[in-house]
C-alpha cells in the first residue's frame, strides 16, 4: 500500500495526480515570482518549487506563503543551512539531491524536517549521481533507483518517513526503467518528469511518452512537465497529459485529421472549441469530424461532437444524432452544447 506523505494541504499517495512546475524567474525578484506562481495557481497547479540558491533567497519562499493557497516546494542545492533557512521561511517540502550534499548534511535538515513535520522529496538526477553510486553501476536505471532507495534509508535510519522519491534523466527510456523499478522496491510516493526535455515541441512529445507512459502503468502521485518555455506552458501540457491518460478534469477534443472526404473547416472549428475549452474544469469528450465516416460512430464515446456534410452538418450525443444544420450554425450548437453539460 503506497505511503501517504501530507505537503501542506495536500496528501500524496491519495490516488490523486498533482500538477507541479517551477518558478523561473530569478530568486531576488520576488514580487515577479510571487505574480507568477498566481498565475500559475489560477492555471491549475497544484504544488509549486522554487529555487533558492543562497539564504538570503528564503525571503520568497516567506512571501509565496503570504500569497498562495497551493503548497511550496523549496529546491536546495550544495548548502544544507540554505534548507534549514527554506524551513523557517514556512516551506511546505525540501527538494534535496544527493548528489550534491553529504549524507551528514542531509540529516540535518532532515531533523529539522521532522520537528515542523515537513517532507522531503529525494530528487535524483542521471547527471549528478553520486561517485560510488557511479563507480558501482555506471548511469542506469539500476543507478537511479539504488540512489534513490539509499537516501531514503539514511533518512529512515534517524527516524524520518515523510519521504517523496523522484528519478529524472534527459532521457526517456532510462527515466521510465529507473521509475518503474523504483515503484517496485518502494512504497514512498513518486514524483514524475523528465528532466532538460527541451524547448516546447520536443519537450511536451518526450514528457508525453516518459510521463504519460508512466502514469498508463499506474505509476506516479506528481507530475512535472519540464520545458525550456515559459511555466504557464508546462502546467497547460501537464493538464493535457493528464486528460489524455484518463486522469484529469479538462476537456477532451476528438478531432480528426481531415482527408479529402472533409466538407468543413475541421482545423478553425476545432481551434475555437479548443479556447472555449480553456476555461472549463470538466473532463467532457468533444468530438470535431469531418465527415460521416469519421462521425458518429467512430466518436461514440465523445459526450457531444459534430459531423460536417455537404453545406450542412449533424450534432450528435453519445453517438446518436440530435440534430442538423447548416454549416453557419454548426459551432454555435456545438459550443451551446458544450455549455450545457458543463453547466
Amino acid at each position: 500500500m503506497k505511503k501517504a506523505v501530507k505537503v501542506g494541504d495536500i496528501v500524496l499517495g491519495n490516488g490523486n495526480i498533482y500538477i507541479q512546475t517551477m518558478l523561473k524567474k530569478p530568486a531576488h525578484d520576488i514580487d515577479g515570482n510571487v505574480i507568477q506562481a498566481l498565475e500559475l495557481e489560477a492555471a491549475g497547479c497544484n504544488i509549486i518549487r522554487a529555487a533558492v540558491p543562497e539564504k538570503a533567497d528564503a525571503a520568497l519562499i516567506y512571501a509565496l506563503k503570504q500569497k498562495l493557497a497551493m503548497p511550496v516546494v523549496a529546491d536546495i542545492h550544495f548548502d544544507y543551512k540554505i534548507a534549514l533557512e527554506a524551513i523557517s521561511a514556512g516551506a511546505d517540502k525540501i527538494r534535496l539531491n544527493p548528489g550534491n550534499l553529504e549524507p551528514d548534511k542531509r540529516r540535518a535538515v532532515a531533523l529539522e524536517c521532522q520537528k515542523r513535520g515537513i517532507p522531503i522529496r529525494i530528487g535524483i538526477n542521471a547527471g549528478s549521481l553520486e561517485r560510488e553510486i557511479l563507480q558501482k553501476y555506471g548511469v542506469s536505471d539500476v543507478a537511479m533507483a539504488e540512489s534513490a532507495l539509499a537516501s531514503a534509508k539514511l533518512l529512515e535510519e534517524i527516524g524520518f518517513g515523510d519521504i517523496v522519491l523522484s528519478v529524472k534523466s534527459s532521457s526517456v527510456k532510462l527515466t521510465i526503467a529507473a521509475c518503474r523499478l523504483l515503484h517496485k522496491n518502494c512504497d514512498y510516493p513518486l514524483h514524475l518528469g523528465v528532466t532538460e526535455a527541451g524547448t516546447k515541441r520536443v519537450g511536451i512529445i518526450k514528457s508525453a511518452v516518459g510521463i504519460g507512459g508512466l502514469l498508463c502503468d499506474g505509476i506516479g502521485d506528481t507530475i512535472r512537465v519540464s520545458l525550456t518555455d515559459e511555466p504557464l506552458e508546462e502546467v497547460r501540457t501537464a493538464k493535457d497529459l493528464l486528460t489524455a491518460v484518463g486522469r484529469g478534469n479538462s476537456p477532451e477534443i476528438i478531432s480528426c485529421p481531415t482527408c479529402g472526404r472533409c466538407k468543413i473547416d475541421v482545423q478553425k472549428i476545432a481551434s475555437e472549441v479548443e479556447k472555449l475549452c480553456a476555461k472549463i474544469n470538466k473532463p467532457i469528450k468533444i468530438a470535431v469530424m469531418g465527415c460521416a465516416v469519421n462521425g458518429p460512430g467512430e466518436a461514440r464515446e465523445a459526450d457531444i461532437g459534430i459531423a460536417g456534410g455537404a453545406d450542412a452538418g449533424v450534432l450528435f450525443k453519445k453517438g446518436e444524432i440530435v440534430g442538423k444544420f447548416a454549416e453557419n450554425r454548426l459551432v454555435e450548437e456545438l459550443i451551446k452544447g458544450v455549455k450545457e453539460l458543463y453547466e
